[in-house]
């Protein structure tokens, strides 16, 4: 479903800035004091779990909801009273919302009409728009004839033909399929890229985050978690909670303690020096409890791994092959985890295989808070 609003065209940049905004339903707290800026011309995603309130920002931005407290600005401008259809946004929900009794060519037009475009703008704009999105040979079909990817392009065609300083899509392919999920992801960057608009992508898929946006934020239960680029937040994690949702597999978590001189990390079956650059950080816990976070693929099988990567013992629960590797699901002492093995002779699951560590790589995160630990 699209929402489209009117023109404040002589506001150049468009930048969109939220200042400390909140948004509450009686006693639940779905927002809670969230800071973020869009630069002008900018794709950032908004991800993070259903319910965390990612769709609700959106709707507050477009001012289809009210806000309990803060400032949004877009384009310089306060918006916090501006009625949604004088906001030069576009938004393009999960559902295409077309209307049924209309033609391809005639959803695109509609939204032009209201606003009393001329008849030769409205054929001009139509025109590019179908060029640009592949739909010109569906323009006289009803959205009944079409598939669920050309209801999509349809969708978003009516949203870009406006040409709105800012675009909101909230979790557009969410009814597509995983090839044709694949297919539009790369076909609404090239369009982004095309278009310059700025835009802000909702979604709940890491994968999808991490190859659409220029910078993620991640949102968690209503309050802002972290954001950067892709490989700055699974790289350098601010949280527990960041580390756990970026990455697929997940980072594997061992619960563990610093060594009462605060030079090795210590657990059951496995044990070993504290990198060099989070010594000075170890030493502040000594003796006692943190989290170790470690990528699947900083755990492989010992025969694949460097010499001076640490060894460990595991039983094999379950393999799942995925052609070019495979992800080894196990236990170290006890703790579920997750390695990369090579596609070739793998092992049964009941197998006990031997396993390497690159704790180089590792992760401490604080026992209590979850907060990552750093240089």
């Amino acid at each position: 479903m699209i929402r489209e609003c009117g023109s404040i065209n002589e506001y150049s940049m468009a930048h969109v800035l939220l200042e400390g905004i909140s948004k509450h339903f009686g006693p639940v707290r779905v927002i809670e004091q969230l800071d973020l800026r869009v630069d002008d011309r900018e794709f950032l995603v908004l991800v993070g779990p259903s319910g965390c309130g990612k769709s609700t920002v959106l709707r507050l931005i477009a001012g289809l909801e009210d806000l309990t407290a803060g400032t949004i600005r877009i384009g310089g401008r306060v918006v916090n009273e501006v009625a949604p259809k004088d906001r030069d946004i576009a938004m393009v929900f999960q559902s295409y919302a077309l209307y049924p009794h209309m033609s391809v060519r005639q959803n695109l037009e509609f939204g032009l009409r209201i606003r009393r475009v001329p008849s030769a703008e409205i054929a001009r704009l139509v025109s590019e728009v179908a060029d640009t999105l592949g739909i010109g040979d569906l323009l006289d079909r009803r959205p009944k004839q079409l598939s669920g990817g050309q209801r999509q392009r349809v969708a978003v065609g009516r949203a870009i033909v406006r040409q709105p300083s800012v675009f909101l899509f909230d979790e557009p392919l969410s009814n597509l399929d995983a090839k044709l999920r694949v297919q539009m992801r790369a076909e609404i960057l090239k369009l982004q890229r095309r278009l310059q608009t700025t835009t802000i992508y909702v979604t709940h898929d890491q994968v999808e985050a991490m190859t659409m946006g220029r910078r993620i934020a991640v949102l968690n239960q209503g309050i802002l978690q972290q954001v950067g680029t892709p490989l700055e937040v699974y790289e350098q994690p601010a949280n527990r909670f960041v580390a756990s949702f970026i990455g697929t597999p997940p980072m594997n978590f061992l619960p563990s303690s610093v060594s009462s001189d605060g030079l090795r990390i210590e657990r059951a079956g496995l044990t070993f020096p504290v990198p060099l650059a989070l010594v000075r950080a170890a030493g502040t816990r000594r003796g006692r409890p943190i989290v170790v976070g470690l990528r699947p693929e900083h755990l492989v099988e010992a025969s694949t791994a460097r010499p001076d990567w640490v060894r460990v013992s595991t039983d094999v629960e379950m393999v799942e092959p995925r052609g070019h590797e495979a992800n080894l699901h196990g236990r170290i002492a006890g703790e579920p985890v997750v390695a990369k093995l090579e596609p070739h002779s793998l092992p049964r699951a009941g197998a006990a295989i031997e396993l390497a560590a690159d704790t180089s790589a590792v992760h401490l995160f604080d026992a209590s808070t979850g907060e990552r630990l750093v240089a």
